[in-house]
């Protein structure tokens, strides 16, 4: 949604409000209300939703309501009436004389925001407000940018122009895709980065925007390898040639000795094709029968194989008992039963099976799974391979399911670097080299021009302020996650946002859920989903531009009734309606709600 910024979904709660005393500060100011008096000018103030204790330095009046400031804190809290006026306009000015502030109108409606709110107010903060609304980038309304100083102000966040632009940042519901490309743009025509920075940058973003590198590659794999296998001569030599650029096969490989297993020899269940062939290479023919027994056990374990692949490669290992044992009997058995397995897992491989495809990388190199991601660049500049190019995306296509995309998202989210934080505390270097959230704070410490810098803020912007938006007030949670992804050869990104209630044992609430997911498609262009749960039963409300949706929506909702089934979800109804931007923004912000994400 190009010009939309998701407000926090209001959870109502079942806590009674709190009437513990507000934290205050000397010198701070705050709109509040008098509730009730006592002897010694002492009253009962009500300050948003919680009530405090404090003495007056004069007499008011019972439900009048004034702006304070806090004069003392210790041993109790004192305060100040700071406006007299009638109005909440008169206040107003009288409280921008008090503190010097420029009577612009982006401040006038900043200071009424936060009386409005009774948020504590002092007048280093309204000074950092002015700068924050004097620098208000373009992308950023008043009203996104108030609500982020609320926030900063709520959670006692530094004021600072980093926290800034991450909550303004974090809150957009679309977007991640133009940072991304502007990102890759900026550094890439940027001659003041180190080389190998910018390289190793430019990698992790191109991983990030094609999460479905992985499976392509390995699908580019498994056709070189039956090139190798049973190709002719020519292909045999391009395909070589290829595993060699891509860094799969050691340059002294030749078209006669290519397998280089990988690994500790092994005939256990759990161990690869490559540790299998180990095995029964370095066996003695004696060693060779007392392994055969093992080897069927090993293929009638594998979900590489399916049944018939398994029953022809038992029915070869079977021909092969009825041989005397001698060494070269042995030698020919483990040759072709190595070309058999191959092929076999060829076959699966090129059909989407990773499983398949892990034991035929196991069998090429033992560099095979870290230079794996280099051959779909280094097949892409070889003409002749185009062929081969449209088969694999094809295969990929074919075989992206609600599961393939989830795990796409999952390794999106590693991979911006979501859980760096985390992470550093497992002092693990390899796994936080491969995150673009560090990659990124560490190429802003080298020289770069000033458009690469911006470029690079505002995506850390982007990552900080999910995180930021994220979090727990008491029994509730709320959960920000935005993700760029490109398959089926779209871009496409969406952004979820839950609201969780927690138990009191500290798990999660799964009766109740309220969840919006943000899309922006290829195809539907701006959509928003809006899914409660209450007591286990699903609502879903899908604003939409397009009418026509319903009459394909329809036929969808059995299977999605029955999934839900499946986990004991209810579904009551799944109900379209049109998306226009005020309807929506009410609806958002009027969200009451208790919950948790859920899995269906």
């Amino acid at each position: 949604m190009t010009s939309m910024s998701f407000q926090p979904i209001q959870s109502q709660s079942a806590q009674p409000v709190s009437t513990q005393p507000v934290a205050l500060q000397q010198g701070q100011m705050f709109h509040g209300t008098i509730k009730q008096l006592y002897p010694d000018q002492t009253a009962e103030i009500q300050v948003g939703n919680q009530k405090m204790i404090a003495k007056l330095e004069v007499p008011l009046k019972q439900g009048d309501a004034h702006l304070f400031q806090v004069t003392q804190t210790q041993p109790q809290t004192e305060l100040k009436v700071v406006t007299n006026a009638a109005t909440p306009q008169q206040q107003m000015q009288q409280v921008m004389n008090a503190m010097n502030l420029p009577k612009t109108p982006e401040m006038q409606q900043a200071l009424q925001h936060f009386m409005k709110a009774q948020l504590p107010i002092t007048k280093e903060n309204m000074q950092h407000v002015a700068q924050f609304l004097k620098t208000l980038p373009a992308d950023v309304s008043v009203k996104d940018a108030l609500a982020a100083m609320t926030k900063m102000i709520e959670q006692k966040l530094p004021m600072t122009q980093t926290v800034f632009q991450a909550l303004t940042q974090g809150t957009k519901t679309s977007g991640m895709v133009q940072v991304m490309q502007q990102l890759q743009q900026t550094i890439e025509a940027d001659p003041m980065i180190r080389q190998d920075t910018k390289q190793q940058v430019m990698q992790q973003l191109q991983k990030i925007a094609q999460p479905f590198t992985a499976q392509t590659a390995n699908l580019y794999a498994a056709k070189l390898i039956e090139q190798l296998q049973t190709g002719t001569a020519i292909q045999k030599e391009q395909a070589l040639s290829t595993l060699k650029q891509a860094n799969l096969l050691p340059p002294q490989a030749s078209v006669i000795n290519w397998q280089q297993p990988a690994g500790q020899a092994s005939l256990a269940p759990q161990a690869t094709a490559g540790q299998v062939m180990q095995a029964l290479t370095q066996a003695t023919p004696q060693q060779l029968q007392a392994q055969l027994p093992m080897l069927k056990q090993w293929m009638n374990e594998q979900p590489a194989l399916q049944a018939p692949q398994k029953e022809a490669l038992q029915q070869f290992i079977q021909r092969f008992e009825q041989l005397p044992k001698t060494a070269q009997t042995a030698a020919i058995f483990t040759k072709q039963f190595h070309e058999q397995l191959l092929q076999q897992m060829t076959k699966n491989s090129q059909q989407g099976n990773a499983a398949a495809t892990a034991h035929m990388l196991s069998l090429v190199s033992p560099q095979a799974q870290a230079n794996i991601q280099q051959l779909p660049q280094v097949i892409a500049q070889q003409p002749q391979l185009q062929q081969m190019m449209l088969q694999v995306e094809s295969t990929v296509q074919q075989n992206v399911d609600a599961k393939a995309i989830e795990q796409a998202m999952r390794q999106t989210m590693r991979d911006l670097g979501m859980s760096y934080e985390a992470t550093m505390k497992t002092n693990d270097p390899q796994t936080l080299a491969t995150q673009l959230k560090p990659q990124l704070l560490a190429m802003l410490q080298e020289p770069m021009l000033a458009a690469t810098k911006d470029a690079a803020e505002t995506m850390l912007a982007r990552l900080n302020g999910m995180q930021l938006q994220s979090g727990d007030n008491g029994h509730q949670h709320q959960l920000v996650m935005q993700v760029p992804l490109q398959f089926l050869g779209k871009q496409s990104e969406a952004t979820l946002q839950w609201n969780g209630r927690m138990k009191d044992d500290g798990q999660i609430d799964a009766d109740y859920a309220r969840i919006l997911f943000y899309l922006q498609l290829s195809s539907l262009e701006e959509t928003m989903i809006d899914m409660q749960v209450q007591n286990r039963i699903v609502t879903v409300h899908v604003f939409t531009h397009h009418d026509a949706l319903q009459a394909l929506a329809t036929p969808l909702q059995t299977a999605l009734k029955e999934g839900l089934a499946k986990h004991d979800y209810q579904l009551s109804g799944v109900f379209l309606k049109p998306f226009t931007a005020p309807t929506v923004t009410k609806k958002v912000e009027t969200i009451q709600t208790t919950g948790v994400d859920y899995r269906i």
